[in-house]
């Protein structure tokens, strides 16, 4: 804190927030790890060790290579910096190797990549400009937004505990976002298509990218606007491709949830209506994410970091838009609360019941449906504000 009030008072406010999280990144490094974390040790190892022509063939370790290229490629970069921390982490045969060097490296690359994730929210925060209330920069919606970005609950445990390169794939996304909201559409879709030689699983992004570009720049460019406007109804960026990457998001929303996520935040300071799908979106997909950590020193990382995330999150989008009805209705308030019992249940009194050893999956069955209850009313709800709220003005800065 007291070097985010040096920091603001320098006007450096969004480097300070982007070294806090990576203070914080760096604390979490000796703490539990998935098997994510041995497939990418052995991805680094198959890049490293064989030609091209056996990457996605070798099946020594049943983690084989299945990203597309452009992934490949990067692991083969990062093997060539893995070399001088501990060379027997690029041996294939070393399956489950894990030495103290080879967590750190691996660790560390995680948090490095995220450098680009960084300018891509510093890229997106320049496009947002929102209401403006108070004099107070934490008040401003660029701060805030900076803050839900950067500090991702979601992120923050999937990549830097349960291990997973997601914010540096999400740094493509967002600046491809940053890119159309400044209309360099080249760019933006460049970035996208880049994005999709990562990782594949951003392919069903691909129509809501589709949609907005045809509507806003090869029609634009080629002029016949009355055959746009018969195809495509006048929508931005907000009202187009944010709420179909959110709704293309709705099934397998554990694994997806992060990319809806991250993306809804840019949505969040514009409108009230947007800011209180984004808290109920985000609370409860956050939630869903409490299994993934299941070892008993993280359940106290886990519950205190969500805990001060959505305490910020829903007090910082109330002040902002404080002028505002409630961000909340009653059916809202009582179904987010009622993730405080599920927790209480799951956690701590079901491990105490004879149904621990009989129905063991009972706690992610309960978890799983309640959670996805929130998420579908997040989309629905979404979608409904999107077919009634009035268009954006167009003379309005995107």
């Amino acid at each position: 804190m007291a070097a985010l009030t040096i920091a603001v008072g320098t006007g450096n406010w969004f480097s300070a927030l982007a070294l806090g999280v990576t203070l914080l990144k760096c604390l979490l490094i000796p703490t539990y790890h998935s098997t994510d974390f041995e497939v990418h040790r052995n991805w680094l190892a198959i890049t490293h060790s064989l030609p091209i022509s056996q990457w996605y063939y070798e099946a020594t370790s049943e983690w084989t290579l299945d990203y597309p290229p452009f992934f490949a490629w990067f692991e083969y970069i990062l093997s060539h910096v893995a070399k001088y921390f501990d060379q027997e982490m690029l041996n294939v045969h070393n399956l489950n190797y894990s030495s103290s060097r080879t967590l750190l490296f691996q660790r560390f690359s995680v948090i490095f990549t995220d450098i680009l994730f960084v300018y891509a929210v510093h890229e997106c925060c320049k496009c947002i400009g929102g209401k403006k209330v108070g004099k107070e920069l934490t008040e401003k919606p660029k701060f805030i937004l900076s803050v839900l970005l950067l500090w991702n609950f979601g992120l923050l445990i999937v990549d830097h505990i349960h291990f997973q390169y997601n914010g540096f794939l999400f740094g493509l996304m967002l600046l491809s976002i940053a890119r159309l909201f400044q209309k360099r559409h080249i760019e933006g879709a460049f970035l996208f298509a880049v994005l999709l030689h990562f990782k594949h699983i951003y392919l069903y992004v691909a129509p809501a990218y589709g949609v907005y570009l045809l509507r806003s720049y090869c029609f634009t460019a080629n002029k016949p606007e009355s055959a746009a406007s018969s195809l495509f109804p006048t929508l931005s960026f907000q009202e187009g491709p944010l709420p179909c990457i959110l709704g293309s998001k709705l099934l397998g929303f554990v694994q997806c949830f992060g990319q809806s996520a991250v993306c809804h935040r840019l949505l969040s300071v514009g409108k009230a209506g947007d800011a209180s799908v984004f808290l109920i979106l985000t609370t409860t997909g956050h939630y869903s994410l409490f299994p993934l950590l299941f070892t008993a020193p993280e359940l106290p990382i886990k519950i205190l970091l969500m805990l001060l995330f959505t305490i910020y999150s829903i007090s910082s989008l109330k002040t902002l838009f404080r002028k505002e009805k409630p961000l909340f209705n009653w059916v809202e308030t009582f179904y987010l609360l009622g993730l405080g019992p599920l927790e209480v249940g799951c956690e701590f009194v079901f491990p105490l019941t004879s149904w621990k050893l009989k129905y063991p999956f009972i706690p992610l069955l309960l978890t799983s449906v309640y959670c996805a209850v929130g998420i579908t009313y997040a989309w629905f709800k979404l979608y409904v504000s999107v077919l009634i709220d009035p268009p954006v003005d167009k003379t309005k800065k995107q």
